[in-house]
């Protein structure tokens, strides 16, 4: 795979690569995603599901929802790919939730991207108590959040109001990924990737977990695409039996256009390679292991000849020295030092700061969306009496041409 990888690279084959997936990938009927009544609860016109693996909704008038079941047999994965829920889709995702039993959900884009609303906040903010969807008969509440360098962690619960019943839903919210570009590392994507696995919400004693971005396709379509890779590498034991292309093909048959660009297609073959060293080392007695806050050391001490070793995994390099101890710290979360406090208020101080700017940000979208609308109205007002103002203007000009040629 890695030999694969390095010649594409040399060749500058990724774009017809891309193509050729492109090319033999199926076109499968979606009418009903292309109904009337369906049209504004569909965030492009050109991403639609396929009839045959779309989601329906139970116990509603229309069962309608933009999103696909993805189903990897071998792999024991199912993922619902699903779009950036829209302001009067909100509870359509979370009664999606609920009747399909999911344990997580994953999403891979910000609120606002390039200026642009990509995705509705279907979750409550922490100053709100709770989101309240009386359509669907289900409440949001928001019970923890923990916000990391590339990604924040929420725990949700999910209230079925009629009957009080409650679930705990884990919120993935992996917040550094650009729309129609790849993570800044593999390292990072790899590090929550491997949170959302050991969180055990991808298994399939739970739902299928919901994985969105703003279209459900191109970030989605990849993070799908390199955990599928990474437990058909585990199951068979050999990464050379793993036809990546072969893979999201076959995962193509289920939601049209996974993968977006050339680009997202060679950054999945990178972190299918670099996830797969991590596993090989994991697998391999190593004394480091993986943890939900991502590289630690095993409790036993390294052994070291009383040079400054390093151990190298998935990239990262660990010495030794003041490193381990570090390490060894944060995992028992054992107090290092009085700046720790300082630490603490500065990601609180960027987290405001974040908050801010989106906010601002909404501000603006929502004026110039005010001003379009305005623009609108404005413009059926007038349109009726277009025409006959026209056909006057023309009358009078007519009588005005005659007149002034017989008064000569």
């Amino acid at each position: 795979m890695e030999n694969e990888f390095k010649s594409i690279d040399e060749e500058n084959r990724w774009s017809p690569l891309y193509g050729e997936i492109r090319f033999k990938s199926p076109v499968l009927p979606n009418k009903i995603a292309k109904n009337p009544e369906n049209k504004n609860r569909n965030r492009y016109r050109d991403v639609n599901p396929y009839d045959h693996s779309r989601v329906k909704l139970q116990n509603v008038e229309n069962d309608y929802i933009n999103a696909s079941l993805v189903v990897l047999e071998e792999a024991q994965r199912y993922y619902i790919l699903t779009q950036g829920p829209l302001p009067n889709t909100c509870c359509h995702f979370w009664l999606m939730v609920w009747q399909q039993k999911s344990k997580a959900i994953v999403m891979l884009n910000r609120i606002i991207e390039k200026d642009a609303v990509k995705c509705a906040q279907y979750w409550p903010a922490p100053e709100a108590e709770v989101l309240l969807f009386k359509e669907t008969g289900l409440c949001v509440k928001l019970m923890s959040e923990d916000v990391k360098p590339n990604y924040t962690v929420r725990l949700l619960q999910l209230q079925n109001i009629n009957t009080k019943e409650t679930r705990e839903i884990s919120h993935f919210h992996y917040t550094t990924w650009p729309d129609f570009g790849v993570p800044e590392s593999p390292r990072s994507f790899l590090d929550f990737l491997f949170e959302v696995r050991n969180s055990g919400s991808l298994g399939p004693e739970y739902g299928p977990c919901v994985v969105h971005c703003s279209a459900g396709i191109g970030r989605s379509g990849t993070f799908s695409l390199v955990d599928t890779c990474l437990v058909l590498i585990e199951k068979r034991k050999d990464p050379s039996t793993v036809d990546i292309k072969k893979v999201l093909l076959d995962m193509r048959r289920y939601r049209m256009g996974l993968i977006q660009t050339p680009g997202q297609l060679r950054f999945s073959y990178m972190a299918v390679i670099e996830g797969t060293k991590s596993l090989m080392v994991s697998s391999g007695g190593q004394n480091f292991r993986r943890t939900s806050d991502g590289l630690s050391t095993e409790d036993q001490p390294l052994k070291t000849d009383g040079k400054q070793t390093e151990e190298i995994y998935n990239g990262n390099r660990l010495s030794t020295g003041q490193e381990q101890i570090e390490t060894k710290s944060e995992q028992f979360n054992i107090p290092q030092a009085a700046d720790g406090d300082a630490r603490s208020s500065l990601k609180r101080r960027a987290r405001d700061v974040r908050k801010a700017n989106t906010a601002h940000k909404v501000q603006n979208m929502k004026q110039k969306m005010h001003e379009a609308e305005r623009k609108r109205k404005r413009w059926l007002f007038w349109k009726p009496y277009l025409i006959p103002v026209g056909l006057a203007s023309v009358l009078l000009t007519g009588a005005y041409v005659c007149w002034k040629f017989y008064s000569l």
